[in-house]
């Protein structure tokens, strides 16, 4: 069985770079876990290593699909496990780095597939959502199952009909059928190495990263991908950072406030990916200090995990 070592946290954290250091002194290669990475040209606001690091370091999972593409959970396993054993057989170490809670269980654990589809359960459903529009099948549900409603964006309309779909068929919640499946079951042979960051920390980080990104040129790129023929996907453009400009774009928001919700937003996120990753088993947390460095979290991880080097 392949070993993979997951570096999981909320946005934010200092995953990434932590990950980056890590493999230069490991020789390892990284897989981005992450479902809004896949996306080429969302750049900017999705944080992508930059071409010089991915030069340096060999990257998976990014840049898989165009904006305008949906790609789903089982796509983006079947990927990962072609990277997986692609950097198996060079020897190197499988570093997977991201937050992206479902692809995190998804890829250790296996996928939650549930009921097969219902061809006219779902036909049904979608022609509810074009006639009566996707937040009234959204506060359906969130009467049916409020933990999927509260997890679900209310313009993801493939979720939204998914969730009642199996909802209708199984008369039980999604969320509790994903609660009971196949916990603690592993795919690969699994490190989970954790970073976080007391919540002030955490909000100055995200707040500074938005403005960085802002400085980098995030408007011009929504702009651009919105200018593109075949637009994006209900997916990509629920993306945080994503959704807020196109708002802006729209005129339904000042750039200040779509900055401002941007902000606001990437909290709300970080604090469900807080939620998400306390369910998971075996994961050796290491607490950040406010300025410390990635190389010094990197000497951290080194002097107490054990790591299988080529």
């Amino acid at each position: 069985m392949a070993k993979v070592t997951f570096i999981v946290g909320c946005t934010a954290c200092g995953k990434s770079s932590v990950g980056q250091h890590l493999a230069r002194r490991l020789g390892g290669q990284i897989l981005s876990v992450d479902s809004m990475k896949i996306y080429r040209r969302m750049d900017i606001g999705t944080a992508k290593p930059s071409p010089d690091i991915r030069a340096k370091i060999p990257h998976h999972g990014i840049d898989l699909v165009e904006p305008s593409e949906s790609f789903s959970v089982a796509q983006y396993v079947q990927h990962a496990d072609a990277a997986i054993e692609i950097i198996g057989a060079t020897g190197a170490v499988a570093l997977a780095v991201g937050g992206t809670s479902l692809y995190i269980k998804a890829l250790s654990e296996g996928l939650f597939e549930g009921p097969s589809a219902d061809p006219a359960i779902r036909g049904a459903l979608k022609a509810r959502a074009a006639n009566e529009g996707l937040d009234v099948l959204h506060r359906e549900l969130a009467d049916v199952d409020r933990q999927a409603a509260a997890r679900i964006h209310r313009n993801d309309q493939r979720r939204i009909v998914r969730a009642l779909e199996v909802f209708q068929i199984t008369g039980t919640p999604i969320s509790q059928l994903q609660q009971q499946w196949d916990a603690g079951r592993r795919r690969y042979e699994c490190v989970f190495i954790g970073l976080r960051r007391d919540r002030a920390d955490q909000h100055r980080r995200i707040n500074q990263r938005v403005g960085r990104m802002m400085a980098a040129g995030l408007a011009d790129e929504v702009a651009a991908l919105l200018a593109e023929p075949d637009g994006l996907s209900p997916q990509a453009s629920v993306a945080v950072g994503y959704a807020e400009l196109i708002s802006h774009f729209r005129g339904e928001l000042t750039e200040d406030q779509a900055v401002e919700r941007i902000k606001i937003n990437t909290r709300h996120l970080a604090k469900k990916q807080r939620t998400w990753q306390r369910r998971f088993a075996d994961v050796h947390w290491f607490d950040l200090a406010d300025d410390e460095p990635p190389e010094a979290v990197t000497e951290r991880l080194l002097a107490t995990i054990s790591f299988d080097t080529p």
